[in-house]
């Protein structure tokens, strides 16, 4: 669909902060918008004041929690940007290191603070006699219609992981879908406007393009923060 000067199209931002795998992300989101027949713009950015007029915001990580964080922290202006704008009620969706900085605090490479949003902290996986990272297709566990994310998923919906640190301590009301790797890790966390995804939904295939699409039609109820 061609756009205009004065077009209505939806603003999706990537942010830009070294944390990785930005192109393969935006290219994903253009592709669930345009399958979809959603009007979107999506742009690569470490402008604080885009993150502030974005529709939606994407947060892409991949590597350490602690270097994400301080790549992050190295943008003027662009956590607090990402912060004020979800308080706002802006939907957020954070991928694979992107959803682990929306935890209390992170444990590779020492302790580093988080977003805080939801319960827990990211630690090293307990998976006896497996290897780490888990790295590869797993199934995803949920209830159907448990989450607008999840809609049209099929119950066998798999999820492309690599990671070796997961969600720990977390509260049970932010498990969207959950993953089996040698025992329970969450694969979606969700709360009020801001959701993310352990595995990469950029390398899912249809389910991650789903999963994408679903982003772009979410209208969320903000969660206010005390």
């Amino acid at each position: 669909m061609p756009t205009s000067a004065h077009s209505s199209a939806q603003s999706i931002v990537v942010v830009d902060y070294n944390g990785g795998n930005l192109a393969s992300a935006a290219r994903a989101l253009s592709r669930a918008a345009a399958d979809s027949g959603i009007d979107a713009t999506v742009t690569i950015t470490a402008d604080p004041q885009a993150v502030m007029q974005a529709d939606r915001i994407v947060l892409p990580g991949q590597g350490a929690f602690a270097d994400c964080a301080a790549g992050l922290a190295a943008r003027p202006g662009l956590h607090d940007a990402i912060v004020e704008a979800t308080d706002n009620g802006t939907p957020f969706l954070g991928i694979c290191v992107g959803m682990q900085l929306m935890a209390e605090r992170g444990r590779e490479h020492g302790v580093t603070s988080g977003f805080g949003w939801i319960a827990g902290e990211i630690a090293l996986m307990d998976a006896p006699d497996l290897r780490l990272p888990q790295m590869g297709w797993n199934q995803l566990e949920f209830t159907p219609g448990i989450h607008p994310l999840t809609e049209g998923l099929p119950v066998e919906a798999h999820g492309y992981f690599v990671h070796s640190f997961a969600l720990r301590g977390y509260d049970p009301a932010d498990m969207v879908a959950t993953t089996d790797y040698g025992g329970t890790v969450p694969a979606i966390v969700a709360r009020g406007n801001r959701a993310g995804t352990q595995f990469h939904v950029e390398k899912s295939q249809k389910v991650g393009l789903r999963i994408l699409s679903n982003f772009l039609r979410w209208t969320p109820v903000p969660d206010r923060m005390t």
